[in-house]
């Protein structure tokens, strides 16, 4: 039996969809660069990830491979990231963003700081930090293989809300 109520569990979904839209739009913006913005975000994952097998990053981003085999292919294209293939598994393919990658990623996530920064005026250190932690928690948790919940219609193994 959960220690949270049904009724706060509920307002927190509801809290973190919408929390996760008003991010989006106060921090993306189309002059990031010039890529779409989905693939901005699996660039900036595999930035902080660091090279892996594409399976890998599929199930860290909560997508499917065949989804995300398109995306590395596009910034294959735009030269942002490498595919090589796996030594211990020819089979399989590595990747990991290549410097023009990290230039761009760099680029991004200054812009993004600096506009968050300024939205956040009148929050002190410790607030942030409170926060911080906060989401890293529930993030842990809900991306814990034993919490989540495998149906037919997702295979890779997370609940849709």
């Amino acid at each position: 039996m959960s220690s949270v109520s049904l009724g706060t569990t509920e307002a927190l979904i509801d809290e973190v969809f919408l929390f996760g839209r008003v991010l989006r739009d106060a921090l993306v913006s189309e002059g990031d660069g010039h890529i779409p913005r989905a693939l901005t975000g699996v660039l900036l994952v595999l930035a902080a990830r660091g090279e892996c097998r594409q399976n890998e990053l599929a199930s860290e981003l909560c997508v499917s491979q065949s989804s995300l085999s398109r995306q590395i292919t596009d910034l294959v294209d735009v030269g942002y990231v490498t595919r090589h293939s796996d030594p211990a598994d020819g089979r399989a393919f590595r990747i990991r963003v290549s410097p023009e990658g990290m230039a761009y990623v760099k680029h991004v996530r200054t812009q993004r700081a600096a506009r968050m920064q300024k939205l956040m005026t009148g929050w002190n250190e410790t607030e942030a930090a409170i926060a911080l932690e906060s989401i890293r928690h529930l993030k842990e948790t809900l991306f814990d293989p034993e919490h989540r919940i495998v149906t037919s219609s997702n295979p890779i193994g997370t609940q849709s809300v």
